[in-house]
């Protein structure tokens, strides 16, 4: 196909896509910018996805796009608006000032992880909602697609990665004194590092904040992660030592919030929202965890623990809500296993969930799936 009329072809094609909040189409919209198509059927184009657009508009775009006549591939340059003063788009930066008396604004260390592209942290309020498992998940779902993804466990005082991937031995420290670098261990395609793989089964990690801040640096620093498509940080609960100081240390492309269905949930997941915004760092999302259990004998959902609570704090918050994963016993029994959900029973409802939330970061990203 000639590659103009492919063009207009494609500009027709999301022209037809109306914002559900909105009803403007994604052209009128201004979400779509820079279309180009070549005599090859080779499709890019640039969306601009707001914080307050559904997570699965750029999805929508371009299944839209790989449906027509004569495209062979399609390539989605996703732009993020510019971070302001508490989280605020507009043109002053992605890490502009903040308000006098707030938290230092973070100077993160230029140099460190230079071979990464992307580094996303998986945080929530409270324990005990699944954000371990969200995001050793995740890590798998990305690297199942052929990227390079290394998982940070930053959760000094649960480290839970190394029984989530069935990982037990101690890693090897390689180079010259003095210039030692920690060597990630690897499982289902992910690199991974954790306080874990240093501590005895049943020892705990008792340390102050200082201490939590030294790990975290070391991981950063002295692991040899070698070149990374994606790092994932497991971050602990809360808005501590840690969060901190990953915001300090490293320029985060964003945070992926983890609640459960009920109000005493999502209320910690709100506060941890609000400490991303001080620090400027992009909320990339919300994820339901737990949402809905499907009865053993009649196959109709129970709503253990309510129903579309993260949804509603994703509408309040003006954030895209990234997509719920249903209470699943076989998710415990694969995450006790050493094998993420993805990889065991990719089939599963909790699976395909969660693998859709991994390509919903990924487009948010501009992180190309084979490209």
């Amino acid at each position: 196909m000639n590659p103009d009329e492919l063009r207009r072809s494609v500009m027709a094609a999301l022209a037809g896509i109306s914002h559900p909040a909105t009803g403007r189409d994604l052209i009128a919209g201004g979400h779509v910018q820079n279309v180009e198509a070549d005599e090859d059927g080779a499709v890019r184009f640039q969306f601009l996805l707001r914080p307050e657009d559904p997570g699965d508009l750029v999805k929508q775009a371009r299944a839209a796009v790989e449906s027509l006549d004569g495209v062979q591939d399609v390539k989605v340059n996703v732009q993020l608006p510019q971070m302001g003063p508490s989280g605020q788009t507009g043109s002053g930066g992605r890490r502009g000032g903040l308000k006098p008396g707030s938290v230092p604004a973070p100077t993160p260390k230029p140099g460190i992880l230079p071979d990464v592209r992307h580094v996303v942290a998986v945080s929530s309020g409270k324990g005990g909602v699944g954000k371990s498992m969200v995001a050793a998940n995740l890590a798998a779902a990305m690297a199942q697609t052929g990227l390079r993804v290394g998982l940070l466990d930053a959760d000094i005082y649960g480290p839970n990665i190394p029984t989530m991937f069935g990982v037990t031995e101690r890693p090897n420290v390689t180079g010259e004194k003095g210039r030692e670098l920690i060597q990630p261990l690897e499982a289902h395609g992910v690199r991974l590092m954790s306080l874990g793989f240093l501590l005895d089964k049943e020892q705990p990690a008792i340390m102050r904040g200082p201490l939590i801040s030294g790990v975290l640096k070391q991981f950063l620093e002295q692991v040899d992660w070698g070149p990374l498509d994606v790092m994932v940080v497991d971050m602990p609960p809360g808005t501590g030592d840690a969060q901190l100081s990953l915001v300090q240390t490293v320029d985060l492309d964003g945070a992926v919030m983890v609640t459960t269905p009920q109000d005493v949930s999502t209320g910690d997941v709100r506060r941890g929202v609000k400490m991303f915004e001080r620090v400027n760092t992009r909320v990339l999302g919300i994820v339901e965890n737990m949402s809905g259990l499907a009865c053993p004998h009649c196959g109709e959902p129970i709503d253990v623990f309510g129903s579309g609570g993260g949804e509603k704090l994703a509408e309040e918050m003006k954030l895209p809500f990234l997509g719920r994963v249903p209470l699943d016993p076989a998710v415990a029994r694969a995450g006790d296993a050493g094998a993420p959900t993805v990889v065991s029973t990719p089939d599963s409802p909790a699976a395909k969930a969660l693998g859709g939330i991994a390509a919903t970061v990924l487009d948010t990203l501009a992180v190309l799936v084979g490209g």
